[in-house]
């Protein structure tokens, strides 16, 4: 095959499975001879051995490409950066973890080839090695932001896809700041096609994603990608409305029959009133600090140093 194939890697604290990753990557692309190839590494900010060991493997293979941040950005701003370096025909996007396994590209290749589709995510019709609790809490959340969002997404899906040049030159050209990966990939539309796998267990290390910083990022997705917590906080603010006029017909039977109300009721409508003003506060505060962050037009990561990366190629961040 004479067509460039990428392969972007975010990487984080990887060093129990890293070099397990690339020898398995490079197996594949060698077994399939796929000789025009460049994996892209970015280095999260590690804080163990993980750049070491990306540094002695690029040093013994060119088509190793490190792209190491200044410090820990997050998974989604590793994945954007390797998106931004790579040059591929087919660029793949796969973790470093081994749950999604490489031995898929060349299937994956042959399905965008034969159905002449832009993007191939992957879909997994079983998750190895996850617990009830974060299996469930996952199909919840894309149930519940598919009912938020203008967009629908496909469900049991991750990172794990393949996409074309067409797709990578427009994704690089998003400018926002937090950026969702699997999400935007959604938004730009294009002709889309599932493949089915299994997802196997992690293979080593453990997942940097504890449940505090899940519900962040499904946060996060939420108020990126829909505005109806807006017109749900709209719809309440209607119905406190509706509720304060009926109210107010029960104050004036009240004080016409001469009865008394409690204190009870009293201050129950005021905690929910209370309840209701903070949630529409809380709504505008999250869209607030989108804007807020965009505003300061910060990059999304800084890198302190790359390897085998050509001066010329340096994308502009």
């Amino acid at each position: 095959m004479n067509k460039k194939i990428s392969i972007v890697i975010p990487a984080y604290n990887e060093e129990e499975i890293i070099a397990q990753t690339l020898d398995r990557v490079i197996s594949v692309l060698e077994i399939n001879h796929y000789s025009n190839y460049e994996l892209i590494i970015s280095n999260d900010g590690s804080s163990d051995q993980t750049l070491n060991i990306l540094s002695k493997y690029s040093s013994s293979n060119k088509n190793i490409k490190v792209v190491n941040f200044s410090r820990n950005f997050g998974h989604e701003a590793a994945t954007t950066a390797g998106l931004k370096y790579a040059d591929g025909d087919y660029t793949f996007i796969i973790d470093a973890d081994l749950q999604d396994p490489p031995e898929l590209f060349p299937d994956m290749i042959k399905k965008m080839d034969e159905t002449g589709s832009d993007i191939i995510y992957g879909v997994r019709k079983s998750r190895k090695g996850e617990s009830f609790l974060k299996k469930a809490s996952s199909k919840g959340f894309y149930r519940t932001f598919n009912m938020l969002s203008d967009i629908k997404f496909p469900v049991d899906t991750g990172d794990f896809r393949l996409i074309n040049k067409k797709v990578l030159m427009e994704f690089n050209r998003l400018s926002e700041k937090k950026k969702y990966v699997r999400g935007l990939f959604t938004w730009l539309g294009f002709i889309q096609e599932p493949f089915f796998y299994e997802r196997e267990k992690r293979m080593g290390g453990k997942s940097k994603y504890n449940y505090s910083r899940l519900i962040r990022l499904a946060m996060d997705v939420i108020f990126s990608f829909s505005k109806k917590p807006l017109k749900l906080a709209f719809s309440i603010g209607l119905l406190c409305i509706f509720m304060t006029l009926g109210l107010l017909v029960y104050v004036i039977i009240s004080k016409v029959s001469n009865s008394v109300p409690g204190w009870a009721s009293t201050v129950t409508i005021i905690i929910f009133f209370g309840g209701v003003q903070m949630f529409t506060v809380g709504v505008l505060g999250e869209y607030l600090s989108i804007i807020f962050d965009e505003v300061k037009n910060r990059p999304e990561f800084i890198i302190s140093n790359t390897i085998n990366v050509l001066k010329e190629n340096e994308p502009t961040n």
